[in-house]
């Protein structure tokens, strides 16, 4: 049985959409069935071939793993799982036998092998999964929900690596998972959520998913408007969502002494910063988010959607068949004016 799927053939810049093979589950596998995946701006350094997609990927390889489907075959030695339930899935499958699994950190494993980079990935009509991997989504979610929680994840394992009740919080760059961070830390009881972005079209949005106040660097000096907002203290908590070194310097200088930092955002080179002054004079404290806790931000993240506490569907801006992807690849590289924050391709029906 042949299906569609997108995947990275060549050794260079592009996507192509191929046929191949259903895949068959092994004994302990389930088959999904996708009914709605999300694209990632990993996969958009895979489309674009970069210095990091040529040292980690290896063609030919099927990309996707933010999604949602059905499940039409299980492995017989599957249990607990039965064809029809609605799914997702953790996209980290680990080894349970590394340092950071014996300790509990699976989501650090060092062995990890990650659905559409290491193994074929869900840009395809289905998508085969450890069974151990699946999570089954509550029925009132919708599956273009349901398949962002890949990343909503990395932003609910970032909120809640520190108390955010009573505290002040600079949400430091508005991509998807920075805006998915907003109204989570707003459920966390934050008194003030600040968001900085230079893309104004997002900064709309981040007014539209919770935050007090947004703040464009090219506009404004930001550690002045930190300082007069929050009585010349700086803020209590920066989720660092950008990555980008001069918006992770404003960061840090606007933080209040004894502050803390969850970094999430990954930098495209080494960067400088004056370590002494912005981290160890001030008493801060710096703790990386890599992934989702397997599975604790799972069910924070079951709760927050099913009590509608979080509204996702305004990051979702556009919706496509998966044969549109070069549109939905060129939309995301180069937006212009338009709004563009998650795009959902569809690799069966899109209803």
């Amino acid at each position: 049985m042949k299906m569609k799927a997108l995947a990275k053939i060549q050794a260079a810049p592009g996507l192509e959409l191929i046929e191949t093979e259903v895949p068959r589950p092994g004994p302990r596998d389930v088959l999904i069935r996708v009914t709605a995946a999300s694209i990632c701006g990993t996969d958009v350094h895979i489309y674009r071939w970069d210095t990091w997609s040529q040292h980690r990927i290896r063609p030919p390889l099927i990309l996707g793993h933010e999604f949602a489907g059905e499940i039409v075959a299980v492995g017989e030695e599957v249990d607990g799982l039965e064809v029809g339930q609605p799914v997702s899935a953790e996209g980290h499958i680990v080894d349970h036998t590394c340092a950071a699994c014996r300790a509990g950190q699976p989501h650090l494993c060092r062995n990890a092998r990650v659905i559409g980079i290491d193994r074929p990935g869900a840009f395809a009509e289905y998508v085969c999964v450890p069974a151990e991997n699946v999570w089954v989504n509550a029925p009132d979610v919708p599956p273009e929900i349901a398949a962002l929680q890949d990343p909503f994840g990395n932003a609910v394992h970032a909120v809640y690596t520190f108390d955010l009740a009573g505290r002040s919080v600079l949400v430091s760059g508005c991509g998807p998972i920075g805006l998915m961070a907003i109204p989570v830390a707003r459920v966390a009881g934050a008194r003030i959520i600040i968001a900085t972005d230079l893309n104004e079209q997002r900064l709309a949005l981040a007014r539209r998913m919770g935050a007090d106040v947004t703040l464009n660097p090219q506009q404004e000096e930001v550690v002045a408007r930190v300082q007069e907002l929050t009585g010349g203290d700086g803020v209590d908590v920066v989720l660092e969502m950008s990555g980008a070194p001069s918006a992770i310097r404003a960061a840090l200088e606007a933080l209040r002494p004894g502050g803390q930092v969850a970094a999430l955002g990954l930098t495209g080179d080494a960067i400088t910063l004056d370590w002494n002054e912005l981290v160890v004079i001030k008493g801060a404290t710096v703790q990386g988010i890599y992934g989702r806790r397997i599975w604790d931000t799972w069910h924070r993240m079951r709760a927050l959607l099913q009590t509608g506490a979080v509204d996702l569907s305004p990051l979702i801006t556009h919706r496509l068949p998966l044969e549109a992807y070069e549109q939905a690849f060129q939309l995301l590289m180069h937006p212009g004016d338009e709004m563009v924050a998650k795009i959902m391709l569809y690799p069966n029906d899109m209803d």
